[in-house]
Parts: C-alpha cells; sequence; structure tokens
C-alpha cells in the first residue's frame, strides 16, 4: 500500500480517535494545548474546531501531533476545506 493509498485510512481511523474520545485530550486546555480546526463550506461560518491536543507529553508534542492530524485531512483527495492548527484551546 503506498502512502498515498493509505492516507484515507489514516485520516478514518484519526478522525475516530478525535469523535471518539472528545478530540484525544487528557486535560483541559493547558499551556501545551493546540487546537485542530478546519473551514466550513457553509456560508457564516469561518471555521470549525476538529480537536484539541493536550497531551501530557508537552507543547512540542502536541504540535507536530496536531500538524500531522492537519496534513493527513488536508491530503485526503476531494477535500475542499482547509485544515490547520492553532496554540490554545479551543476557542468560537
Amino acid at each position: 500500500m503506498t502512502q498515498t493509498s493509505r492516507l484515507p485510512v489514516i485520516a478514518s481511523l484519526l478522525l475516530a480517535c478525535l469523535a471518539g474520545l472528545g478530540g484525544c485530550s487528557s486535560r483541559a486546555g493547558g499551556a501545551d494545548t493546540y487546537t485542530l480546526y478546519r473551514s466550513s463550506l457553509a456560508k457564516g461560518v469561518k471555521r470549525v474546531h476538529v480537536g484539541s491536543f493536550d497531551a501530557a507529553d508537552g507543547d512540542e508534542y502536541n504540535r507536530q501531533n496536531c500538524q500531522l492530524a492537519a496534513q493527513l485531512f488536508q491530503g485526503q483527495a476531494g477535500v475542499e476545506t482547509k485544515f490547520w492548527c492553532e496554540k490554545g484551546a479551543y476557542h468560537q
């Protein structure tokens, strides 16, 4: 299986993790938190919360995992929304 053909499988697994575990988070919005957002195709909606990364392993760990998730979601064929990470807990 090539890297490109694995992207939908990896992204599906990641989405299941984010949905099933409340964003794969372990702490409530600490200083090392990164939040994954996506754009929306709906008019008037600028961004949608996808997940929060706030493992006890620290800032760099959370940043890297958030960025990896953004790349995996963005890399799927046919995706029209944009994914990005922001430092800090979720806010609208």
